[in-house]
């Protein structure tokens, strides 16, 4: 028996703008307003607004909540300052990826972690059951926020016009508390675009208000809503993972190219260690498939699965593909053998449906924004 997808606080207000709604990750969201490609090309311009209040908050705080943080997850948490956020995840024993997260630490012994939408009940699960012996509290907060983002070039003034909060001083991975347009938030300097921009946590209650001032102040900077789809086309270009996709549990962080984020170098035990160890050790010796960027030469855009092949023989798959408004040009992301993965080899191909279509190898990320 299938449960009806759960509405964030602004579900009424995207169905009032139009929005193209789209069950995901068991929660009701907008897919797009108008022109995926129009929303895509106003964040990479100008700026856009989101609605993100599917993800996972999961609230951890205690003597021991740094303690408990870094033998639950692969990075180093008791470095982090308090105002900052690190990237980083938790993984299986087996070293397998459970999900990709940020952590922001909030006080002297108060941490957010944030968990994608689909993983939030594995990962709130998991801390819970890693929490034995630990002077630390583990708390779903999911329902005591919603999350709107500003991404864009423009965001920094679209936010500083309703908020007297330090933006000039807040660096990237990082986050304060503060009032914007009235409304209490913390105010991360953390995104999913490849822009500048800001993800604003508050209470549910206050998200509509929230969202209607931000418009307000962004109608004379070309700020358009924006929904899933574009978040997904601008991750990609900006070669950001997303879960499913890239990572997998069949995937450690070195087999997805992400091995910086294992901090064998802390104190004690964590989760996964020996088989991280392990995964570290295979990589210098025999380099597992590598992530790389495709570039189409033809229109025939690539989807996750298909097989990417070079005179016939498959050498790897596809885990993200789409047209890249950017580029103009279909791309995506891929897992090939090393002996391919090397930007201008030859001969790569993308087997769709039956045809195979020349791709370019790429270093990833196709886009990075300009400083």
């Amino acid at each position: 028996m299938s449960t009806a997808p759960r509405l964030t606080a602004l579900d009424a207000l995207h169905r009032s703008l139009g929005a193209t709604m789209t069950d995901f990750a068991g929660w009701d969201m907008p897919l797009r307003y108008a022109s995926e490609r129009d929303e895509h090309n106003a964040v990479r311009t100008r700026a856009g607004l989101f609605d993100l209040s599917h993800m996972g908050e999961i609230t951890v705080t205690g003597a021991g909540a740094a303690a408990l943080l870094n033998f639950a997850l692969v990075g180093n948490i008791g470095t982090v300052a308090v105002g900052r956020a690190r990237y980083t995840m938790i993984c299986a024993e087996d070293g397998g990826i459970l999900d990709d997260l940020i952590v922001y630490r909030l006080g002297e012994t108060e941490y957010m972690v944030v968990a994608n939408a689909g993983n939030a009940q594995i990962v709130l699960d998991a801390l819970t059951a890693r929490a034995g012996g630990f002077d630390a509290e583990v708390r779903d907060d999911r329902d005591a926020y919603a999350l709107l983002a500003v991404q864009g070039p423009e965001s920094p003034a679209i936010l500083a016009s309703v908020t007297d909060a330090d933006l000039d001083g807040l660096k990237y991975y990082a986050g304060l508390p503060g009032t914007v347009a009235g409304v209490p938030a913390l105010i991360a300097r953390t995104g999913y675009t490849g822009e500048d921009g800001f993800e604003l946590f508050v209470a549910p209650a206050h998200a509509e208000q929230l969202w209607k001032a931000l418009t307000e102040a962004g109608a004379g900077r070309g700020l358009v809503p924006c929904g899933l789809s574009c978040r997904d086309t601008l991750r990609l270009e900006a070669g950001m993972p997303l879960y499913g996709h890239e990572l997998t549990t069949g995937l450690t962080p070195f087999d997805a190219g992400l091995g910086r984020v294992v901090k064998f170098e802390k104190e004690g035990d964590f989760v996964g260690r020996k088989a991280l160890e392990a995964a570290a050790e295979r990589a210098e010796t025999a380099p597992p498939r590598k992530l790389v960027g495709l570039v189409a030469e033809g229109r025939r855009v690539p989807r996750a699965g298909f097989p990417v092949t070079v005179d016939g023989e498959v050498v790897g798959e596809v885990t993200s593909g789409a047209p890249s408004p950017t580029l103009g040009k279909p791309i995506a992301m891929a897992y090939v053998d090393a002996t391919h993965a090397t930007p201008g080899t030859a001969g790569v191909a993308v087997d769709i449906r039956g045809s195979h279509e020349p791709y370019e190898v790429v270093a990833l990320p196709f886009y990075k924004r300009q400083k």
